[in-house]
């Protein structure tokens, strides 16, 4: 049996966290061979809430699961941890503005990108969750001067299994036939679900589709699919976004297999000309516990349009948030 890891999430007891602690405890992030400790880290309001979910997680005496760890304190509860899902973030209220946001969330991710430094494992892999996940991954990240930039991560897998469900639906292909899906840019009303290097079952998705209804129908539908699943169930999403973490970190952590693409926020390094620093969406393959950023893609007008114009709606974001930098 391999040595334990750790595990955190923030906001365990909110209903992203919960869906997804169950699924890690029994193995569906990091393998049925790997033990885990889950540090459970909440707000002090929700700590008799996280103590229901502990009981819960222990109830289900999950072979894997060597250890429960509640708390509202982040410097224990990111002490020594392999391992971080950031989800817990302040909602947007109505009559908030998102500059409002950033400012808000910025005083949560700032102080726990200092807590990772200070306590977490030097080869952390952190994911943020929490919304506007590409500036709090990148609060979070300024606050860790002595862990590496490419160590933290926002989470675009959400959109890119989206995308690849829509594109599934629409050709009537399995999404386990579709390969190459490309998400660019901010998890906003800008990102860009590109298919121009997507294949369907061997087939170009270009030559399944037409343009009218790529750019007119599919690019907006998953742009704004959140949006529509709070309107349909009255709550945003959480079982999918969890689902979307976990495949997010089991990718990161154990590698795409078979030339497969995923999506990830990272720290851009200048690649397709975006700009350095921003917590940029790209396609990227991983192995070994890195992921290297898809290269040579040819981009037409259309998608360089999208992609920059997201690429500006991050400038203005980080601009909103220098002094949390």
């Amino acid at each position: 049996m391999k040595p334990a890891v750790r595990v955190t999430i923030t906001g365990a007891a909110g209903n992203i966290g919960y869906a997804a602690a169950f699924r890690i405890a029994a193995g569906g992030m990091l393998g049925t061979d790997q033990p885990i400790i889950l540090q459970l880290i909440e707000i002090e309001p929700a700590l008799d809430a996280l103590r229901g979910v502990e009981m819960e997680l222990r109830d289900c005496a999950f072979p894997l699961l060597k250890d429960i760890i509640s708390t509202a304190d982040i410097n224990i509860g990111f002490k020594d941890v392999d391992y971080a899902l950031l989800i817990g973030s302040r909602p947007r209220t109505k009559g908030m503005e998102r500059s409002d946001l950033l400012s808000a969330n910025g005083k949560i991710f700032g102080p726990q990108g200092r807590a990772i430094n200070d306590h977490a494992s030097r080869d952390v892999k952190v994911l943020v969750v929490g919304n506007p996940a590409n500036t709090n991954a990148l609060i979070a990240m300024s606050n860790a001067p002595d862990i590496s930039p490419t160590q933290f991560t926002s989470m675009m897998r959400l959109d890119h299994n989206r995308a690849i469900s829509q594109l599934s639906t629409k050709t009537r292909i399995p999404v386990t036939k579709i390969e190459h899906m490309a998400l660019w840019g901010n998890h906003s009303l800008t990102q860009y679900p590109d298919i121009s290097h997507c294949m369907v079952d061997g087939k170009s998705a270009n030559s399944l589709v037409n343009e009218s209804w790529y750019r007119n129908e599919f690019i907006p539908k998953v742009q704004k699919r959140g949006a529509e699943i709070i309107n349909a169930r009255g709550a945003s999403s959480a079982a999918s976004a969890a689902s979307a973490a976990i495949d997010h970190m089991r990718d990161w952590a154990l590698g795409t297999a078979n030339d497969a693409w995923i999506s990830m926020g990272i720290v851009s390094t200048g690649d397709y000309g975006i700009a350095k620093g921003l917590m940029y969406s790209f396609p990227v393959r991983c192995k070994n516990g890195t992921y290297e950023v898809i290269q040579g893609l040819s981009m037409d007008d259309f998608s360089v349009k999208m992609a920059k114009a997201s690429e500006a709606e991050l400038l203005e974001e980080r601009e909103a948030v220098k002094d949390l930098l």
